[in-house]
């Protein structure tokens, strides 16, 4: 009896992975679609999200491993597309893998040894001598010298090529020369442009065109291009190919029923979109895990946001309750992240995953940004609380479930107890310059609070607009209504705010259905930076 196909949770190596008998979806189709469009790319996609294993692909294809591709799409098609090439089928290639993906970018010659030894070990393969100390010329050297010897273009494939600059992003300096060393050392895919057969370059952000890409004018980018929206991630039809017995297996564990199982995996895993066309695919690391383990969880955070991404975060302190409104980039602004520049930390998160294209306004050529699914929208709430408030990660689940059993019951005083303990620890180092040495806005509570209210698990929403004003935060629970006003301790009491929530008749806004209605007004102390007094009352059931 042969074993079942195990799940490749873990294998970025396709060699590896085919000669095992894991399961592979197959995206070789993929392959035909590059090599009919171009010679050199460039694709961006969030981290665990199958870029490694696509370039290990591509290694293995351009190496001539025939046997490898047994029963895929490429497997069909590699005759046709070696005759429209004029070339023979399965035709080897000099393969040039460059990994970038290490952490200890600590100094300037951190990266240039980095490069040089993957370059060393390149030249020792193909029997070339190399020259030269400086990685770009010794780059030059070696394609030029391979293409003599051998009389071969080569293919040149770079797996994560901007991490050197996400590792030092606080490092100027640093991230600077890095930045210098990159840009001369992928200006080669120009210099070299008729020794190249085949090149493609992955990673998370993309870089201005007027920086590292510059000298690079024969890259094609297709991060966003609709023919290629799921060369990483799972669509549904490939859910139904590959993993239905698996799904049925979840449902057997969950103990419902297929299509409700299919329907809480879109829920929490898929919503992903990389083009104009709107086509979603699921985050493939996390719906692979809940195959595995036959349980629902936030894998894709579990070893906690990139460090990059927490560290840019605390330079910027966005409003986190916006990133639930609704967010506007053109494709230019969507792709150019560019370091300290504020306005960058929008097309980062969308870079990294934690936001996605929602819908694409043909007429104004805009897109429109949000949370791709639920369990970006917690696990990213989860792990920018820590960045407002001292609260250590691993603790955040066990603070709010105090609030939560304390607004379940409907006990206000107990939840304003939990309130001020978390509001207790904003982080007065996080606050940007601009704000340091001026009182606190609403805003730094509404973020916090917001924050917490959604990582209850019940619905929060900050700043609700109705015919009569703007709701500061409401909160709905199964048993009750919040509708919660904050005022400042200079601009106004707890009894304003219950007063204000009253003359504007906020709870008419608010579709009760038989739950008791609290009006909760809050006025912050400036000098402790807390609860200063709170009052409650409480509309009784409509």
């Amino acid at each position: 009896m042969n074993r079942p196909r195990r799940l490749p949770i873990s294998t970025q190596d396709f060699e590896k992975l085919r000669n095992a008998g894991d399961l592979y979806v197959d995206k070789t189709q993929y392959i035909e679609k590059l090599l009919s469009l171009g010679t050199v790319f460039f694709l961006s996609r969030p981290h665990r999200f199958g870029k490694s294993l696509f370039l290990s692909t591509l290694k293995a294809y351009f190496e001539g491993r025939k046997e490898l591709f047994e029963g895929l799409y490429i497997a069909e098609r590699e005759e046709e597309i070696a005759r429209w090439e004029r070339r023979e089928a399965w035709e080897e290639s000099p393969v040039l893998y460059f990994d970038l993906n290490a952490r200890d970018y600590v100094n300037q010659d951190a990266l240039p040894n980095r490069l040089l030894k993957q370059l060393k070990k390149l030249e020792k393969k193909y029997q070339v001598v190399g020259e030269g100390d400086v990685p770009e010329e010794r780059f030059i050297y070696l394609i030029e010298t391979i293409y003599e010897t051998i009389g071969k273009q080569v293919v040149i494939l770079v797996d994560e090529y901007d991490k050197p600059l996400l590792e030092t992003v606080e490092d100027e300096a640093l991230n600077e020369a890095n930045r210098s060393q990159l840009k001369a050392f992928y200006e080669v895919l120009k210099n070299c442009d008729r020794y190249i057969r085949f090149a493609f370059l992955t990673g998370i952000t993309k870089f201005s065109k007027t920086t590292l890409f510059s000298g690079v004018n024969n890259l094609i980018d297709i991060t966003l291009l609709d023919d290629y929206n799921a060369i990483c991630g799972f669509t549904e039809d490939e859910l139904t190919a590959y993993l239905s017995q698996k799904i049925e297996k979840l449902a057997r564990a969950e103990n419902t029923t297929v299509e409700e199982t299919r329907a809480t995996l879109k829920k929490k895993y898929d919503g992903y979109c990389f083009s104009r066309k709107g086509g979603r695919v699921y985050n493939p690391f996390s719906l692979l895990r809940v195959l595995a383990n036959s349980e629902y969880d936030y894998y894709w955070f579990e070893n906690a946001t990139p460090s990059y991404l927490v560290r840019y975060l605390r330079r910027t302190q966005i409003f986190m309750p916006d990133l639930e409104e609704e967010l506007l980039l053109d494709a230019g602004s969507l792709q150019d992240f560019r370091y300290n520049d504020e306005d960058s930390v929008i097309p980062l998160l969308f870079q990294s995953g934690y936001l996605t294209i929602k819908k694409y306004l043909a007429e104004e050529q805009i897109f429109q940004l949000g949370y791709p699914n639920e369990e970006v929208r917690f696990g990213f709430l989860q792990e920018l609380l820590p960045l407002y408030v001292n609260i250590r990660r691993d603790d955040v689940r066990a603070t709010v479930l105090k609030l939560y059993r304390a607004l379940r019951s409907g006990d206000i005083a107990e939840a304003m107890v939990q309130i001020s303990e978390i509001l207790a620890g904003i982080i007065y180092g996080n606050i940007p310059s601009s704000e340091k040495g001026r009182p606190l806005r609403e805003q730094y509570y509404q973020s916090v609070l917001y924050a917490v209210f959604r990582l209850l698990g019940v619905h929060a929403q900050a700043e609700v607009v109705c015919a009569t004003g703007r709701i500061d935060m409401l909160v709905l629970t199964r048993q009750h209504v919040y509708i919660f006003e904050f005022k400042v301790n200079t601009q106004g009491t707890a009894q304003d705010a219950i007063d204000q929530i009253k003359d504007r008749e906020y709870f008419r806004a608010v579709s009760a259905e038989g739950r008791p209605v609290h009006l909760v007004g809050v006025s912050f102390d400036e000098k402790t930076r807390n609860v200063g007094e709170w009052k409650e009352e409480v509309l009784g059931r409509s």
